[in-house]
């Protein structure tokens, strides 16, 4: 952060309400929600497409909708998963393959469904099924740029938040770099989804740098699924030393190594786990990616020679940048704990669920800037809880709440620390959070 004379031979490229740095799902429910409340929204995404993980690192499923029961993530993540259905670029778990009868291993389902990753992830192993939604990269884009334009918010991409200026305990300006050269922005209000705090560094509020796997998502096609799964029935024994191979040349998967994706005969591979990196260090980035490409193909060769349905099977893709869980976490006005994730603590200021926890709004909210909130995987967490906290639908649920505190902000003209909670409540009731 440094004062405004550093940077006043720069063009003003703009003023606005609500700044969002960060296209990702949090990114792009803030300046929705934003925008739909009434504020002139601008949005700033460094890469050139929308999503985030969801695109980016090619995380092809939005899970943790539920509590295992009911559906508890809601609002714009709902609408997310009905928008993606429309354009048939994703598929849903229906209602009745998840009632307490259907979700068992024994439901004559549940290879099927589980082969799509729609399980309850936080039991132990018969996991049962639940909802979840699989999507294309590419649909997931053009989701997201249809929902901005139709809210009216402006957009650039190829565009990275370098700076910020402060005056007061509050952000004045957001230095960014285009491809064109440097521009300042100005806003009223600012939000932070850039999943790995780039503005609150630069603000100098409190944070912690914490750490946990990377993973470099990669897609095979020209595979017989039905083929595979028939001897993984017929032939379990064989079919499990395959499968703990396949794992141990990744050096680290889920049980369930491989998902199926909306392309026929397509799989996606949330592997290998890499361990030890940090998620906001070039070189440890550039290292990670290089052994993760090693292992990638080392599996890919035996996977191709020894699995039965595999034999015409071909490398797609890697994702465009390894999936960072976890780097910068805020150390905010109240901060997540393990015991609230696994507890389900409840919070006077809840802004929605993830999963089966509750947040509350002060885990967006810093402790000294007044006209910041942190949406998304850096929200105010402790490193340990963050790790069962972070997946995109929840995401999206602090990025909605972000986006209508913030516009609301700047309609009562206050800080974000003195936002009327029951009014953003209600505000997010309305528009259909499940807050209870």
């Amino acid at each position: 952060m440094r004062t405004a004379t550093d940077y006043r031979a720069l063009p003003l490229a703009g003023e606005c309400d609500v700044l969002v740095v960060g296209g990702g799902a949090a990114g792009v429910c803030a300046a929705v929600a934003a925008a739909r409340n009434g504020a002139r929204t601008v949005l700033l995404e460094r890469n050139p497409f929308l999503g985030g993980r969801a695109t980016a690192s090619m995380v092809l499923v939005l899970d943790d909708y539920t509590d295992g029961q009911q559906i508890t993530v809601k609002g714009l993540a709902t609408e997310y998963a009905e928008r993606l259905k429309a354009v048939q670029g994703a598929v849903d778990i229906p209602p009745e393959a998840w009632t307490p009868e259907n979700r068992g291993p024994d439901s004559p389902d549940y290879d099927l469904w589980a082969s799509w990753g729609f399980l309850y992830y936080f039991v132990p192993e018969p996991r049962p099924l639940t909802y979840a939604v699989s999507f294309d990269p590419e649909a997931y884009k053009r989701v997201s740029e249809e929902m901005l334009l139709e809210a009216g918010v402006k957009f650039s991409l190829f565009t990275d938040m370098l700076d910020v200026v402060k005056a007061d305990s509050r952000i004045v300006e957001v230095v960014a770099r285009r491809r064109n050269g440097l521009v300042r922005l100005a806003a009223r209000q600012v939000i932070d989804a850039s999943g790995d705090g780039d503005v609150m560094a630069a603000a100098g509020t409190p944070f912690v740098h914490g750490k946990y796997m990377v993973t470099l998502v990669h897609r095979y096609g020209g595979i017989d699924i039905d083929r595979w799964m028939a001897f993984e029935k017929q032939h379990p024994g064989h079919a499990k030393e395959l499968n703990r191979e396949v794992r141990s040349l990744y050096g680290g998967s889920w049980d369930r190594w491989w998902m199926r994706t909306t392309l026929p005969g397509v799989v996606w591979v949330n592997a290998p786990h890499l361990t030890g990196y940090d998620a906001i260090d070039s070189e440890d980035l550039t290292q990670a990616t290089l052994e993760a490409r090693r292992r990638i193909w080392k599996a890919f060769e035996f996977i191709r020679r020894h699995l039965p349905g595999w034999e015409h099977c071909y490398l797609i893709d890697t994702c465009a940048e390894l999936g960072m869980r976890q780097s910068r976490l805020l150390q905010g006005q109240y901060v997540v704990t393990k015991d609230d994730v696994f507890n389900g603590n409840r919070f006077p200021d809840s802004i929605g669920m993830g999963r089966n926890y509750h947040m509350p709004y002060r885990s967006m909210v810093p402790v000294d800037v007044r006209n910041l909130l942190v949406a998304g995987r850096c929200f105010s967490c402790e490193p340990g809880a963050q790790r069962s906290a972070r997946e995109i639908p929840p995401c999206m649920v602090l990025g909605q709440a972000a986006g209508t505190a913030a516009a609301l902000a700047v309609a009562q003209d206050v800080a974000v620390q003195d936002v009327d909670i029951a009014e953003l409540q209600r505000r997010l009731r309305k528009d259909g959070a499940y807050i209870v």
